[in-house]
């Protein structure tokens, strides 16, 4: 005979705004090109929820929205700046290797986050970047902010690199697009994602995959439509999907860690 299974207490699945609002997380952006209005959407339905993380870590687009969080800007600030770049606010072309020098792009930032060093930083930040002449990932994490955020947005050919201490930097993303290069095993990281269409990389590559670690729990979003310097006029766009798909995504049980969805 069947045991009678009334009265018992069901066991729900805590959804992934209970996971992050458990115990203190990590929070990790990957670089993506101008996904930073990706990045800002998804921080837009975290402070909805009144989910803030207690460390940051990221690489290039997601170094940049990373450390205006930690300067203590609440998202709906970062979003209103970047909905007020234009091509224009960034454009310092000069002589060197990459089309603009970067002093606009780090004066806007000092601007915005009245922040000069990471010392200052209400939320512990670490940003990778690509160290010219090692040709490998270094961490940054102390010293100038905006200097260490530009070294990590140095995309080749379109920013010159950033010096730091008379050593060259180039873009996070080349060596660690996830970056999660400052990040321990095991960490308890919430980690987002931007689905890249990238031309430079083949579609196998490990840096397109989203990594699976104990702990860790990434949200992809896929369809989101895709801004360049010539084209910003699409980023308004992406970063609303954005916030859309992570709301819908924190009220989803938390499963086998990757919540993919569609914009």
């Amino acid at each position: 005979m069947n045991t009678p299974t009334f009265g018992k207490p069901s066991i729900e699945q805590p959804t992934l705004a209970d996971w992050l609002a458990q115990e203190p997380f990590t929070l990790t952006m990957s670089s993506g090109f101008f996904s930073f209005y990706a990045h800002c959407g998804m921080l837009c339905a975290l402070h909805e929820h009144q989910l803030s993380p207690a460390k940051i870590t990221g690489s290039s687009a997601g170094a940049l929205v990373g450390s205006c969080l930690a300067s203590g800007r609440p998202a709906t600030e970062i979003r209103d700046l970047l909905l007020s770049i234009t091509p224009d606010s960034c454009w310092d072309p000069g002589w060197g290797p990459g089309l603009l020098k970067g002093e606009l792009f780090k004066s806007m930032l000092r601007d915005f986050t009245a922040i000069e060093e990471f010392e200052e930083c209400s939320i512990p930040v670490h940003l990778s970047a690509y160290h010219a002449r090692s040709r490998t990932t270094r961490v940054l994490s102390t010293g100038n902010l905006a200097e260490a955020v530009h070294a990590s947005c140095a995309v080749p050919l379109l920013m010159q690199p950033a010096r730091i201490a008379n050593q060259l930097y180039w873009d996070g993303g080349i060596g660690d697009r996830h970056g999660l290069a400052a990040t321990q095993p095991g960490e308890r990281i919430f980690y987002h994602h931007i689905a890249s269409r990238s031309p430079w990389r083949l579609p196998s590559s490990h840096a397109l995959k989203v990594p699976a670690r104990h702990n860790l729990q990434a949200l992809v979003i896929r369809g989101l439509p895709r801004s360049s310097p010539r084209n910003m006029s699409r980023g308004p766009l992406a970063l609303t999907m954005a916030r859309e798909a992570t709301l819908r995504a924190l009220d989803t049980p938390v499963g086998d860690g990757v919540f993919d969805r569609q914009a």
